[in-house]
């Protein structure tokens, strides 16, 4: 169930990026628009029978007026003190304590998730289960077309492709110069696809034998404690790979990472800096908006 949550870090910030704004609000309408959204997600991916379905509503409904409660004025802070920086040269160290500060917020609204997502994983049958297993198979393969093209040359280009699409949505436009120092950086990456679609497959396969783990339970409250125990352990193994060699590969690639973010950064202009500092205002006040009152 986890899996089916579960974000890379780096795609969580791509996706925050994306949500450039214009007239309207559009962080707004999509933020106030989530629940319906996430609902009809995972519906795609399990097919909920009419009981799972009004639980997995109220329970998406839960969860949603919490975060707004108890989250959103922490991501408004956050988003003010980007907002400070984001005029300023930075520095890898920088950026690895900006990523970790995304992923401790992550970390806190999964755990508040974890109880109700527990009930529902519980609840899902084997034919559920083996239509996940479909949609991964899926997903696995679309990750094959995106990343591991058979000419090294076309595999490169939609690498650097990717990298000045995602800068582009925060900075603006960038020059042929900026564009080369990216493609420059993202041959030096240490990204390999095949060992992170192993990981992503193993993950998943962990997954499906910690759901059906939990079918055999009683449903008493200590099963039920028992059952949200397995999914946090999961949660864990997701975070930390039991695959020492990729544990290896992972810490190579957030260092990798921390100081490619800070190149682009500190490679754009000052007006390119003010259109990021812009953006991010705009998501600010948008966030303060959606805040209830305690």
């Amino acid at each position: 169930m986890l899996q089916i949550f579960r974000f890379k870090r780096w795609r969580i910030i791509a996706a925050t990026l994306l949500l450039t704004l214009s007239g309207c609000s559009a962080l707004s309408l999509a933020y106030r628009q989530a629940d319906g959204l996430a609902y009809w997600w995972l519906d795609g991916y399990l097919d909920f029978s009419a009981s799972q379905a009004q639980h997995a509503r109220q329970s998406i409904a839960r969860w949603f007026t919490w975060h707004r409660r108890e989250q959103l004025p922490d991501y408004v802070a956050l988003l003010g003190r980007a907002a400070s920086e984001v005029t300023q040269d930075t520095t890898p160290a920088n950026a690895c304590r900006w990523f970790e500060d995304v992923r401790t917020r992550l970390d806190t609204a999964l755990e508040h998730a974890l109880p109700d997502a527990t009930a529902i994983a519980a609840s899902l049958g084997e034919e559920q289960l083996t239509q996940l297993e479909r949609k991964q198979a899926k997903i696995n393969a679309a990750f094959r077309d995106d990343f591991l093209q058979a000419d090294p040359a076309v595999r490169r280009r939609a690498a650097v492709e990717r990298a000045v699409e995602r800068s582009e949505q925060l900075y603006g436009r960038l020059g042929p110069p900026q564009k080369e120092r990216i493609a420059q950086a993202v041959s030096a990456s240490p990204f390999e696809p095949e060992r992170w679609l192993a990981e992503r497959q193993r993950r998943q396969q962990d997954l499906l034998r910690t759901v059906r783990s939990l079918q055999t339970e009683t449903g008493s409250a200590a099963a039920r404690e028992g059952d949200t125990a397995a999914l946090r352990a999961y949660w864990q193994r997701v975070l930390h790979s039991p695959d020492e060699a990729y544990v290896r590969y992972q810490q190579k690639l957030d260092a990798y990472n921390c100081d490619f973010a800070a190149q682009v950064h500190n490679a754009t202009t000052p007006e390119q800096r003010g259109a990021a500092q812009r953006r991010i205002r705009n998501w600010e006040s948008d966030l303060r908006g959606l805040v209830l009152a305690p």
